[in-house]
């Protein structure tokens, strides 16, 4: 039984970056707690982005509804302002208000380029990630916050990868990625301060190890049989559906007093912990707790005890 249901019943959700991954989870999530989810992406059943993969806004759009709420899918690239300020104007002509906003924008798994110094990797490949990954951002809350802060209680999560600690001690393996991620953490505590007089609350979140579509296709595994990419690598057992990251999205808009965390980096295993809900299977992992005290030392994996 979702924890959740029903206690997002009025509320308005946009979730930038829908199609796929955590933002998909999330937008499901938010929907099986009753709310209207808008979800955005460039990818429709009409039109691929240059991912060039199968997932669409349409198919995140019924799975909200299909959970409880009402998904409404709207085709937006959040690089091209025009677009996002149609798409405000849209939600407050249909709404009247925004009660959350997801900012999940990515896109760049395919043109980050592992392990490789600056003046090696494509400059034009980095300046997209960063394009990718913060600008869109920015743009989206430009448009989007005006409507948020109406009314007090509303709720802006940063999507982003890793946690402020975290991104701060772990080099992320090329500088575009690395900026591109711990940016989002910045930016949630920043605008944590210029919502906080209007009685709103911004928050960065990272998901663990997630199996999202492309992480499930690199080991080459399902979600029905993931265990076995622990054959791959034993600490993917610690591994987590989108759908926790979902609820974790889902605790904080439920919680009426969600302002205890603005300006907070938070992680999908931490908010667990303290609200008490699982990822689809029952479990709780909590990745960010297992890589400080079993990857980064080096110890044997021992998944099963952080979940």
């Amino acid at each position: 039984m979702n924890p959740f249901a029903g206690k997002l019943a009025g509320k308005v959700a946009l979730v930038a970056g829908g199609t796929r991954g955590a933002g998909r989870g999330i937008a499901v999530e938010l929907g099986a707690a009753g709310a209207t989810v808008y979800v955005t992406g460039r990818t429709t059943r009409a039109q691929r982005s240059e991912y060039n993969r199968p997932e669409t806004i349409e198919e995140t759009a019924e799975l909200v509804t299909a959970a409880g709420g009402q998904g409404i899918a709207v085709q937006v690239d959040h690089l091209v302002p025009e677009q996002v300020e149609a798409l405000v104007q849209r939600i407050e002509r249909e709404q009247g208000k925004l009660d959350i906003l997801v900012n999940d924008i990515w896109g760049a798994e395919y043109i980050t380029e592992w392990n490789v110094p600056i003046w090696q990797h494509s400059l034009e490949k980095g300046l997209r990630i960063l394009d990718l990954g913060v600008r869109t951002h920015l743009i989206t809350s430009h448009y989007a916050l005006p409507l948020l802060i109406r009314q007090p209680g509303g709720l802006l999560v940063e999507v982003t990868d890793g946690t402020e600690e975290f991104n701060r001690d772990e080099y992320r393996l090329n500088v575009f990625y690395d900026l591109a991620k711990i940016s989002l953490n910045r930016v949630a505590w920043a605008l944590a301060q210029e919502l906080k007089p209007h009685g709103c609350t911004a928050v960065s979140l990272t998901p663990g190890w997630m199996r999202s579509e492309i992480m499930l296709e690199h080991f080459g595994i399902t979600e029905d049989d993931w265990r076995k990419g622990g054959e791959q690598d034993p600490h993917f057992l610690i591994s987590e559906t989108p759908r926790y990251t979902g609820r974790a999205v889902a605790a904080l808009a439920s919680d009426p007093e969600v302002r205890r965390w603005n300006g907070r980096s938070l992680s999908s295993g931490e908010l667990a912990e303290v609200y008490g809900f699982t990822d689809i299977d029952g479990s709780r992992p909590n990745f960010m707790k297992y890589y400080r005290e079993v990857i980064q030392p080096g110890k044997p994996a021992d998944a099963e005890r952080y979940r």
